[in-house]
C-alpha cells in the first residue's frame, strides 16, 4: 500500500467528509493535500495539482502567501481568541471599522461568525426580530429565489430552493413565498410584484447579487435586482443581499452588490474574507436595523445571538490583512483582465464541443455546463480526469465549476482550460 492509500485508509476510518458519501469516498480517488504553495496543493506523495476551485470558493491570494503567514503569527503574539460577548478585542474593531470603509451598506455594524451559512443564519433572526422590535406584527415571511443556496443550516435551507439532498429535511424547514430563479427571463419582474403584493407579510427578501454559485453560475441581470431593490425600499422591506461566494472580489467589484446598485440593509459575507486562511463570516447591518435593536440593558430588544468563536482575533488580524492586499495589489484588476481572457478562451476552446450545453462567467465565477445523459455523471468523470492531470476542479451535478484564485495568471488559464477541454473530450466521446 502506497503513501496515498495508506492516508485514505486512515482517513476514511475516522473522518466523516461533508456532502460525500462515505462508502465510496477511497473508490473517488481523493487528494490527500500535505502542503500548498502558491497556486498549487500538494499530496502526500508528492504531487501537485493547480487550485482551480481556490479551495471551494474561499482562497484569494493563493496558499502560504507572506504577507497572510506574518498577519497570523502576529497576531499570535498577543492573543489567538478573546470572547465578544460583552466583551471586546482591538484587531476585531480594526477589522470592522475597514470593513466599514468598503461594504455597501449605510452606517454599518458587523455581527461576526465562523461560516457563511451562519452569516445568513444570523441575518433572518436579525430581519425578523427587527419588525419585533419596532412593534410591527405580521412581517414575519421571507422572499427568496428558485434556484437559491444560502447554507445547510435550518434557516439558510429554508431560504434556500433545495437540492443537495435537503429535500429530507423538508419538515424542519419553514415556508417561503419563491420567485422564480435567474435562469426565468420574468424573474425579477415576478420578484418586483411579489414585493409589493406581500409587503406587509414580509420580514425581508434574500438575494444571491449577480450570481448564484450553487445553482450553476446562474447570472442575472443588474438592471433586474436594481429593480428589485427599489422595489423593497417603496415597500419597506428589508434586503438581504448574501455574498458569502460574490464578495471580496470575485465577481471583478469588491462586492457584486456594486455592480447591481443594491444598497442592501444586511449583507452576509464569508469564505474569502480570510483569503481562505481561516473561518471567518460577518452579518453586516445598516444602521437603521442595528439602532432597532437598541434599548435598556437586558431588555427583550437585545439580539440574543452570539457564537463561542465569533470574531476570532486569529481570523480578523488575517481578513486586516487580506483587505488590505487587495487594494495594494489591484487585485481587481487582475480579476477584470483575467476574467475576459477566460471568457475568449472557454469561447474558443469548450463552448464549441458537443457535449457542452452553456458557458458562464461573472469575473472569475466560471461554469460549464455538460449536456450529458441521465446518471452518465459526466460532471463528476471530467473533473476526475482533470485531477489525474493535475488540476483540481469539482462539479456542481453535470456544470463544471471554474473558480481560480484571484491572483491567478494568464499561463495558468491556458493550462486550465486546456486540461477542461481534454477531460471533456476524453470523458464524451
Amino acid at each position: 500500500m502506497g503513501e496515498h492509500d495508506r492516508w485514505v485508509a486512515r482517513d476514511a476510518a475516522r473522518v466523516w467528509h461533508g456532502f460525500t458519501q462515505m462508502a465510496c469516498y477511497a473508490e473517488n480517488a481523493p487528494v490527500v493535500v500535505e502542503r500548498a504553495e502558491g497556486h498549487e496543493l500538494i499530496d502526500v506523495d508528492g504531487n501537485r495539482y493547480l487550485d482551480a476551485i481556490s479551495s471551494l470558493w474561499v482562497t484569494t491570494l493563493g496558499h502560504r502567501v507572506p504577507e497572510l503567514d506574518e498577519a497570523v503569527r502576529a497576531q499570535l503574539e498577543r492573543a489567538a481568541h478573546t470572547t465578544l460577548l460583552g466583551n471586546g478585542n482591538r484587531v476585531v474593531v480594526e477589522l470592522a471599522e475597514a470593513l466599514a470603509r468598503v461594504v455597501p451598506v449605510d452606517d454599518p455594524h458587523v455581527l461576526f461568525a465562523s461560516d457563511g451559512a451562519c452569516a445568513v443564519e444570523q441575518a433572518l433572526k436579525i430581519a425578523f426580530q427587527h419588525w419585533r422590535n419596532r412593534g410591527v406584527r405580521g412581517r414575519e415571511r421571507f422572499l427568496a429565489f428558485g434556484g437559491a443556496y444560502h447554507g445547510d443550516t435550518i434557516g439558510a435551507l429554508s431560504v434556500g430552493d433545495g437540492g443537495f439532498g435537503a429535500e429530507v429535511f423538508e419538515p424542519l424547514r419553514f415556508p417561503v413565498l419563491r420567485a422564480p430563479g435567474f435562469d426565468d427571463p420574468e424573474c425579477f419582474p415576478t420578484a418586483v410584484r411579489m414585493v409589493a403584493e406581500h409587503a406587509d407579510e414580509l420580514a425581508a427578501v434574500i438575494v444571491e447579487p449577480l450570481v448564484q454559485g450553487a445553482a450553476g453560475m446562474r447570472i442575472g441581470p443588474p438592471e433586474g435586482f436594481a429593480a428589485l431593490g427599489q422595489a423593497c425600499r417603496e415597500a419597506g422591506v428589508l434586503l438581504i443581499c448574501d455574498e458569502v461566494a460574490t464578495g471580496f472580489g470575485r465577481t471583478g467589484t469588491l462586492f457584486a452588490s456594486e455592480q447591481c446598485a443594491l444598497r442592501p440593509d444586511l449583507l452576509c459575507l464569508g469564505k474569502g474574507l480570510t483569503g481562505g486562511y481561516l473561518p471567518m463570516s460577518a452579518t453586516v447591518a445598516a444602521g437603521e436595523v442595528f439602532a432597532s435593536f437598541l434599548g435598556p440593558d437586558l431588555s427583550e430588544r437585545t439580539f440574543y445571538h452570539g457564537h463561542s468563536y465569533g470574531g476570532n482575533a486569529l481570523a480578523a488580524a488575517v481578513a486586516l490583512r487580506h483587505l488590505e492586499l487587495l487594494e495594494a495589489r489591484d487585485v481587481l484588476a487582475n480579476v477584470r483582465e483575467r476574467s475576459t481572457e477566460l471568457r475568449g478562451l472557454l469561447a474558443d476552446r469548450i463552448a464549441g464541443l458537443p457535449a457542452v450545453r452553456d458557458v458562464r462567467l461573472a469575473g472569475l465565477m466560471g461554469g460549464v455546463e455538460l449536456a450529458g445523459p441521465p446518471g452518465a455523471r459526466w460532471g463528476r468523470r471530467v473533473c476526475a480526469t482533470a485531477v489525474r492531470h493535475g488540476v483540481l476542479l469539482r462539479p456542481l451535478g453535470d456544470v463544471v465549476v471554474l473558480m481560480p484564485p484571484l491572483t491567478v495568471t494568464s499561463p495558468e488559464l491556458h493550462r486550465i482550460v486546456e486540461t477542461l477541454r481534454d477531460a471533456v473530450v476524453a470523458v464524451t466521446a
